[in-house]
């Protein structure tokens, strides 16, 4: 029987294992159709560390030794312990709250910028008691404390000044206290008065007393300014008087002055009146220049001048004020 002749049927050809290209839309631009061999801005760091080592630097040698240095930092940082303060003797460690101290300024007194100066240096005080009682000791014997404020604004018209404001076992720290006369001649602040709010009772330590005068309105100058003749001097006399009573174990009082403030000028007469009225040894301050041998200077001229006179050897009429 003859064989019948047919057309063999194709087998089906099974799903390819690759996956098969989904068409998109997008058009690839000409310019990034065949990819660059130079590294893109996103791929490049100028400041990455890799980049700025020199090329003959890379070696498998250097990058060990690298490692090392680098691990050897890491167990430097681990095993540091931190530094003992308080083994250290506490004559040590007031030298060195001295130090920590230095910027806070030589007078304290009621000033917006205190926060800035100040402010952030009294953390210190929180670390614990030890350090609290030394470092306040430290701080507020070291510098010169001002009675009064005389900073423009609103502190200078306070009823509470920066010694009322501290407790009495800060107070009793203090050694050394400053008076300013001048600001507020023509009309003195309400709250520039002696009275028990102000703890100068509580300043037992304080051996030195600053009185700085910054002008005198007996001046010629302030002719027509002044509130009356004589009323600022006659204030600032009595307000002396008040603190050296307040604090009778003050033994000497140093007065400093403006080059224009003379010391035959009533402000000063008046002053020195109550300082020598209270037994108080009267000492001079470095900006002006006082001396004690000016005075004898004048006296011992004065002295020689009249005896002349009256031995027939000068005519001259000398009057002493």
């Amino acid at each position: 029987m003859p064989r019948r002749l047919g057309t063999k049927a194709s087998r089906a050809i099974g799903a390819s294992a690759l996956p098969t290209p989904i068409p998109s839309t997008y058009t690839t631009p000409l310019s990034s159709a065949y990819p660059s061999a130079y590294a893109s801005e996103a791929e490049f760091d100028p400041e990455d560390e890799m980049s700025t080592i020199p090329i003959g630097s890379l070696s498998l040698h250097d990058s060990a030794v690298s490692l090392t240095q680098i691990t050897k930092k890491d167990k430097e940082k681990a095993t540091r312990k931190p530094f003992r303060f308080m083994d250290l003797p506490s004559e040590l460690r007031v030298k060195i709250y001295g130090y920590y101290f230095a910027d806070t300024g030589r007078v304290i007194d009621l000033d917006p910028d205190n926060y800035k100066r100040i402010h952030k240096r009294l953390a210190i005080l929180r670390t614990c008691r030890t350090i609290y009682s030394e470092a306040s000791f430290v701080f507020y014997s070291t510098p010169t404390f001002r009675l009064f404020p005389t900073h423009p604004g609103r502190f200078f018209k306070t009823k509470k000044p920066l010694l009322a404001r501290l407790s009495s076992r800060q107070r009793g720290w203090i050694t050394s206290l400053e008076l300013r006369l001048g600001p507020g001649w023509n009309k003195p602040p309400r709250g520039w008065m002696v009275n028990p709010a102000l703890g100068l009772a509580d300043c037992i330590n304080v051996r030195k007393l600053t009185v700085f005068v910054e002008c005198d309105p007996s001046d010629g100058v302030f002719n027509g300014f002044r509130k009356a003749d004589g009323f600022y001097e006659g204030f600032s006399k009595n307000l002396l008087s008040d603190v050296l009573n307040g604090m009778p174990w003050i033994d000497r009082v140093h007065f400093d002055a403006w080059s224009s403030v003379k010391k035959s000028g009533a402000m000063m007469r008046g002053l020195l009146e109550a300082t020598s009225a209270h037994q108080r040894k009267i000492c001079w301050g470095p900006e002006r220049g006082w001396t004690d041998l000016e005075d004898a200077g004048e006296q011992s001229h004065i002295t020689h001048a009249v005896t002349a006179s009256l031995n027939g050897v000068g005519i001259d009429v000398i009057v002493v004020a």
